[in-house]
C-alpha cells in the first residue's frame, strides 16, 4: 500500500482550523543515565548516542467543522502528534497551528493540585483552558452537575477515586465552548453512563461547528464519529482520507501483521451490574450446512434502565483466523429494537448463506451512540460449518456467468 494520502495534504491554508506542516519530532536515547546527566551539565549539551524518530514529516490540513479520527498502532506517534498541537511538546522541525480557541482531553487532570478541592481545581484548570473567572462562575454549577460527583466537588482531589478525577477533568474541559477539541483516548475512560453522556455533549459541540480530532483503538467508533481519518505507522502518514474506508484499510492491514487470535479468545465484557444493557443468549437454528441454505441467529438481550437511547444490535461472522467478513447492525440498515426495560428477542436471518466450505464463529454486541459506546459485547459466542463437495475456491460464491466468444 502506498504511503501516499488519498486526500493530499495541501499547502498551509489559514483558513483551516488546524495546519500540520512537515512535522518531524526526534526524541534523544542516550546510553546510560551517565552520558544523559553529561549531556545536561555540560555547556550546549552533547547529541545524544542515537535518537528515536516519533513523527517523520507528518502534515494535514483540517477544514473547520471537520472531524477528523487518528488511528495507528501503539507507538506510531499519535498521542505524540496531539501533544505538539497542543503545544505540550515542541516538534524537532516543521510547525502545527491551531486557529481559534482550543480544548485538549488528553491526560486529563494533568493540572490539577491533589491539595485544592475540586472546585479550586476548575477555577485552575478552566484558567489554563483559556477561561475568565466570570466565565467560570458562570459555568460553575453547570460543570459539577455535570461532572456529577457530588459534596466531593469541595473536598481535596487527593481523596478522589480515579473516575471522579476524570468526571471533573472532563466536565472542565468540553465547558470551555473550544473551536476546536483535541482527544486522545478519552472516550474510553469512565463507565458506561459517564462516556454516553461525554459522546452526547461532544455531539453538540460538533453540532455547532467545532472541529475535533481524536485518537481512538476503537475503529467503530472512528467509522461513526469521523468524517476523515489519518493513519500514521512508524511516525508516518500511511494513509488519510475517508474515515470508513481508512478504518477498514487499517483493519485489514492489522489482521495481516499480528497473530490471529486464539481459539475462544476472552469476550470483551463490561460487567452486567455496571452496564444498562446486556445480552442474555446467543444461538444459532443449526451448527451445519451446505452453501445457499438458511441461517438464522437468535440474540436475546435485556435492558436495566428506563431507557437507553440510540441502541443498536450488531451481529459479526467471522474466519476462525479472525477475518470480518460480513458485519451488519440495526443502526446502519435503519431497523429499530426495542429501547426501554425489559426482555427482547430478535432474530437475524441469512434466507442463503454465500460462505463455502469452512466453519466460521459469530460475535454479537449491543452498543449505544451508534455504536460509540459498547455495552456488552460477545466474541465468539457461536459457531457454524459450512460443508459441501468441492466446486469452487475462497471463502464466499459470488453469483457470475462465463460466456465464451468465438475468435
Amino acid at each position: 500500500m502506498s504511503d501516499e494520502a488519498i486526500l493530499p495534504a495541501g499547502t498551509n491554508d489559514n483558513s483551516a482550523a488546524v495546519s500540520i506542516e512537515n512535522v518531524v519530532k526526534d526524541y534523544p536515547i542516550y546510553a546510560s543515565p551517565r552520558e544523559r546527566l553529561a549531556s545536561l551539565l555540560r555547556f550546549g549539551g552533547d547529541r545524544p548516542s542515537r535518537t528515536f524518530r516519533a513523527l517523520d514529516g507528518v502534515n494535514l490540513q483540517v477544514r473547520r467543522g471537520e472531524t477528523v479520527g487518528i488511528i495507528g498502532r501503539n507507538g506510531a506517534g499519535k498521542s505524540t502528534l496531539l501533544q505538539i498541537l497542543c503545544g505540550t511538546v515542541q516538534p524537532t522541525t516543521g510547525r502545527a497551528i491551531i486557529r481559534g480557541r482550543f480544548a485538549a482531553l488528553l491526560e486529563l487532570g494533568a493540572g490539577f493540585n491533589p491539595d485544592f478541592t475540586g472546585r479550586d481545581n476548575v477555577f485552575l484548570s478552566a484558567s489554563l483552558l483559556g477561561l475568565g473567572r466570570k466565565e467560570v462562575e458562570d459555568k460553575l454549577d453547570s460543570i459539577r452537575e455535570f461532572a456529577d460527583i457530588g459534596d466531593f466537588f469541595d473536598r481535596p482531589v487527593k481523596t478522589y477515586s480515579s473516575g471522579m478525577y476524570v468526571r471533573l477533568a472532563f466536565s472542565v474541559a468540553i465547558h470551555t465552548e473550544p473551536d476546536v477539541l483535541v482527544i486522545d483516548e478519552a472516550l474510553s475512560v469512565g463507565d458506561i453512563r459517564f462516556q454516553m453522556k461525554c459522546l452526547a455533549r461532544i455531539e453538540q459541540i460538533r453540532a455547532r461547528g467545532a472541529t475535533i480530532l481524536f485518537v481512538s483503538h476503537s475503529l467503530e467508533q472512528v467509522k461513526r464519529f469521523c468524517q476523515t481519518a489519518l493513519w500514521l505507522e512508524n511516525g508516518k502518514v500511511k494513509l488519510h482520507g475517508e474515515a470508513s474506508f481508512v478504518a477498514d484499510r487499517f483493519r485489514d492491514w492489522e489482521l495481516g501483521a499480528t497473530a490471529a487470535p486464539a481459539e475462544g479468545e476472552p469476550r470483551p465484557l463490561v460487567p452486567h451490574e455496571t452496564t444498562p444493557a446486556h445480552i442474555d443468549t446467543v444461538s444459532v437454528s443449526r451448527d451445519f450446512l451446505a452453501p445457499f441454505e438458511p441461517l438464522t441467529v437468535d440474540i436475546s438481550y435485556t435492558i436495566r434502565d428506563e431507557h437507553v437511547p440510540g441502541l443498536l444490535l450488531g451481529v459479526a461472522i467471522k474466519g476462525m483466523d479472525g477475518l470480518h467478513i460480513f458485519g451488519p447492525n440495526t443502526f446502519l440498515e435503519r431497523v429499530e429494537i426495542p429501547n426501554r426495560v425489559g426482555t427482547y428477542r430478535v432474530s437475524y436471518h441469512i434466507p442463503s448463506m454465500p460462505l463455502l466450505t469452512g466453519t466460521y464463529r459469530i460475535d454479537v454486541g449491543v452498543f449505544t451512540d451508534r455504536g460509540m459506546v459498547c455495552l456488552d459485547y460477545l466474541s465468539d459466542i457461536a459457531r457454524f460449518t459450512v460443508a459441501a463437495p468441492y466446486f469452487s475456491e475462497g471463502v464466499v460464491y459470488i453469483p457470475h456467468e462465463w460466456k465464451v466468444h468465438e475468435a
